[in-house]
């Protein structure tokens, strides 16, 4: 099968995926959670909410920040570099990785995410055991691990998140990843109008620079409720291990972090694809 053809494949399967999306699968509880929700966010004042949503927006941008100059951060991206090169002694910095065939970029970012899948399930279990520490930094470790991921399968499909416009990107993929299934697909598609956009592409980023809403939310209070069901169950033990609990944390973060570095995997498939055709 030529390069042409598996691309077609890929795009194939991505339309799959997209129809999934589409799909309204919610349980009757799930959606009256949804409703709950939207009235208790309705209650509060726009301009609060504003004010929320502002310090969450510059949370993420200054935690991307953080990530993205990290010594461990520069050491993944040189791994990643010299993995690409075993590949093509053309391959210098990460722009180079699209020498590389669309199943090879694929190739190295699986290797990321089945990383960061890890990381995960095994920061789930230890906040499952019940310590004060753990749990409550579990909200600010699965941010990190899974911005993480986003920036590590960017570099895997030959983007750099060093300037504003890569790093705008990730976290509206980001974004989009944490919404709720039945809604993911209203943001797909804002994504993919601003890849197929003629004037896409530059340094600075010109589109809309707000992410954090109501919807988003929803995913940190899922995060927040996880963590009280912990609470319960950490008391459940065998063998003096809590168990339960520890595969509840597991479970529910791996989940999380599976569904977010999918997502981030079709879009970058997607934009690579769609930009070799232009």
């Amino acid at each position: 099968m030529n390069g042409l053809e598996r691309e077609k494949e890929i795009l194939e399967e991505i339309k799959a995926w997209e129809h999934e999306l589409q799909n309204d699968n919610r349980t009757d509880f799930q959606r009256t959670f949804s409703r709950w929700l939207d009235r208790k966010m309705d209650e509060i004042p726009d301009r609060m909410k504003k004010v929320f949503y502002e310090k969450v927006d510059a949370s993420l941008f200054n935690l991307h920040s953080v990530i993205q100059n990290s010594f461990i951060q520069q050491d993944a991206k040189k791994q990643i570099i010299l993995s690409a090169r075993a590949l093509n002694e053309k391959i210098i910095e990460i722009s180079d990785l699209h020498f590389l065939s669309v199943d090879q970029l694929h190739y190295l970012a699986d290797l990321q995410t089945s990383k960061h899948r890890l990381y995960s399930f095994l920061q789930g279990g230890m906040t499952g055991t019940g310590g004060i520490l753990l749990i409550g930094a579990d909200l600010p470790l699965q941010t990190i691990l899974n911005l993480r991921s986003i920036q590590m399968i960017s570099m895997c499909y030959g983007y750099e998140i060093n300037n504003p416009y890569e790093m705008m990107t990730s976290l509206k993929v980001y974004h989009a990843a944490l919404m709720p299934k039945h809604l993911q697909y209203s943001q797909w598609e804002k994504l993919i109008e601003e890849v197929d956009s003629e004037d896409r592409m530059g340094y600075f980023y010109s589109g809309n620079e707000d992410l954090a809403d109501v919807k988003s939310v929803e995913f940190f209070l899922k995060q927040i409720a996880k963590l009280s069901v912990l609470s319960l169950f950490k008391r459940k033990l065998v063998a003096g291990i809590p168990v339960v609990s520890m595969m509840v944390g597991a479970t529910s973060n791996y989940h999380a972090t599976r569904q977010i570095t999918e997502f981030a995997n079709k879009f970058y498939q997607y934009r690579l694809i769609n930009e070799t055709k232009q």
